[in-house]
């Protein structure tokens, strides 16, 4: 498939959209392209539209590219689900990524030419940032979203919580022990977004091949998020 032209790229806003509306960023850490591809269409079968394949992936841009092809729209060429690059960490993969037609690019921590290479090609960008002034450096950068990592680290949702204070409209997407016990105080504490990676795609789930468990777990973080939503948007109300 290498060589293809890439399926029509949805607009940075549409994609920063559902990023945020669907509220699950699933974190893909596996032993090959294949597993990836089955663990993403795993996903979108259970209603999450989005997979971040980590350049840990061996053979990452071939999953990427794979599965840019196989989630667009033979109507008009927009990809009926987000794939997005992650573990990104220089202009090299980020340029190969957006040629291989992710959606989105995704960084540990911010590299400027990673954030200048996705802004240049349209493309949605969340580089990792964890204190209060590398959450402002990523904005000042060019940050659609930030990526809070690792935030269990740092105090979990009480960590996003105290950040809402200085800085109440950045989107911050906590990463790094986000599970499904949590996922719904993150949200109540603020987060735009939660990034989620063993605790949805489990190791041992990948050892068994069991992809209906993970697109199980998939369900349960998606109702996790709505759940918390709809629970703070009544607190509001009331």
């Amino acid at each position: 498939m290498t060589g293809t032209s890439p399926p029509r790229a949805r607009s940075r806003e549409e994609t920063i959209r559902i990023l945020r509306d669907v509220g699950v960023i699933p974190v893909v850490r596996c032993n090959s392209a294949d597993i990836a591809a089955h663990v993403t269409d795993a996903l979108v079968e259970a209603g999450l539209p989005i997979a971040e394949i980590t350049m840990t992936v061996p053979n990452a841009i071939e999953a990427i590219e794979r599965l840019a092809h196989r989630y667009a729209s033979s109507s008009d060429g927009e990809q009926r689900a987000l794939i997005g690059a992650g573990t990104v960490i220089d202009a090299e993969f980020a340029r190969r990524a957006v040629k291989a037609g992710a959606q989105f690019i995704v960084s540990p921590g911010l590299v400027r030419e990673v954030v200048d290479v996705a802004r240049s090609a349209g493309l949605a960008v969340l580089p990792g940032a964890l204190t209060p002034t590398e959450i402002l450096a990523a904005a000042g950068a060019g940050a659609d979203l930030v990526k809070v990592f690792p935030v269990q680290s740092v105090g979990g949702a009480n960590y996003i919580r105290a950040l809402r204070g200085p800085f109440p409209d950045l989107p911050l997407v906590p990463t790094g022990g986000v599970d499904l016990d949590n996922t719904a105080e993150f949200i109540r504490a603020g987060a735009a977004a939660v990034g989620v990676g063993s605790e949805l795609i489990s190791r041992e789930a990948l050892a068994r091949g069991d992809y209906a468990a993970i697109g199980a777990r998939a369900s349960q973080f998606v109702s996790a998020v709505k759940g918390a939503r709809q629970a703070v948007a009544t607190t509001k109300r009331a």
